[in-house]
């Protein structure tokens, strides 16, 4: 038996077209805002977010509903990168400072400092880690 690929989606329409590239823009819900009682307690969110998706030869145009589509896979890729990297990076730089005995305060200011370097050298590979992890969308 296949198994099915796991795919997170969102509804969006059309923004810009170019030959290569179609610009979609989705509006991501918590799950309040979906909530019958969202008036009454204030915690709704809904943000409108912008995707590129790289697709060459399409037949999409400006206005069209499409399905964004990416594998949750990918989406761990991301969320790796983003968050558990460079924790992984903070506390292991903190550990290691406060076993050579620098102080407490020195020793979490040059952990917290180490993810500056950490988030310049990903927005530098910004390109290659883009190519990595690609949207797709569909017709609706």
């Amino acid at each position: 038996m296949a198994q099915k690929i796991k795919t997170v989606d969102h509804h969006g329409s059309v923004q810009e077209v170019t030959t290569n590239n179609i610009t979609v823009k989705i509006i991501s819900q918590s799950a309040c805002a979906a909530c019958h009682a969202k008036g009454a307690c204030g915690l709704s969110d809904t943000t409108e977010k912008i995707v590129v998706v790289h697709k060459p030869n399409h037949g999409y145009t400006v206005g069209q509903d499409v399905k964004v589509i990416l594998r949750q896979s990918l989406g761990f890729k991301a969320l790796t990168l983003g968050y558990l990297f460079p924790f992984l990076l903070m506390v292991l730089v903190l550990i290691m400072l406060t076993v050579l005995g620098v102080g407490e305060l020195k020793a979490g200011l040059l952990s917290l400092a180490t993810l500056v370097p950490y988030y310049i050298v990903l927005h530098l590979f910004n390109s290659k880690i883009s190519r990595l992890l690609t949207f797709d969308i569909e017709s609706i």
